[in-house]
């Protein structure tokens, strides 16, 4: 991963406050295609757990600095930590954005004051946390306060980089046992990162 962050950097394509973007994605567990499935009559195709990729994206260039790989169905929250830890080493970022499915204090403090980022925008969430009067956590009831709205429209970079991978790479992972998973999915990124650099071989 630092390589390819060496390489952007090299381009210019990292600029001088990078903003990254967190969001988590499900993949699908099959050997054969959709298509091909539909045509033997297969209509449901169910899976009780599925691979899930936390993925923190560098906002201007659609790049995969962290990636953390779980199991779903979970809750998104706690992936946040090691993702950012990770994404971290190969970039000193400006600003973090997430949405309220990542709303807590802990994710918040992982980030400002042990990773040294400027601003973390994560919207509050009125599900888990339906009174806003009592609200918990200095930054959380600082994103109550004042939330920036128009920083946090950036956010939908990581989902358009999410819909782009699956677009060119599929839906799917081809591996049958969890290891496997996790090494195709680390694969994944890679393959990602180079393909929007354009490396040579």
């Amino acid at each position: 991963m630092a390589a390819v962050f060496q390489r952007a950097r090299a381009l210019g394509l990292i600029d001088d406050r990078p903003e990254a973007a967190v969001d988590a994605t499900g993949f699908e567990i099959r050997h054969v295609s959709r298509y091909y499935a539909c045509r033997r009559g297969e209509k449901r195709f169910p899976q009780r757990f599925w691979p899930k990729l936390t993925v923190v994206c560098h906002t201007r260039t659609h790049l995969w600095a962290g990636v953390v790989i779980g199991r779903g169905p979970s809750n998104d929250s706690p992936f946040l930590r090691p993702a950012m830890r990770q994404a971290a080493r190969v970039i000193h970022w400006d600003r973090v954005l997430a949405d309220m499915a990542y709303d807590a204090e802990a994710n918040h403090r992982v980030c400002r004051d042990e990773l040294g980022i400027r601003s973390t925008v994560i919207p509050r969430n009125p599900r888990r946390w339906p009174d806003a009067v009592h609200i918990q956590g200095r930054y959380r009831a600082q994103m109550t306060r004042r939330f920036p709205c128009r920083l946090y429209g950036h956010r939908w970079q990581v989902e358009s980089s999410i819909s782009q991978d699956k677009r060119v790479l599929g839906s799917a992972l081809r591996s049958r046992r969890e290891q496997a998973q996790n090494r195709e999915g680390q694969l994944r990124v890679l393959t990602h990162n180079l393909m929007i650099l354009r490396l040579p071989a």
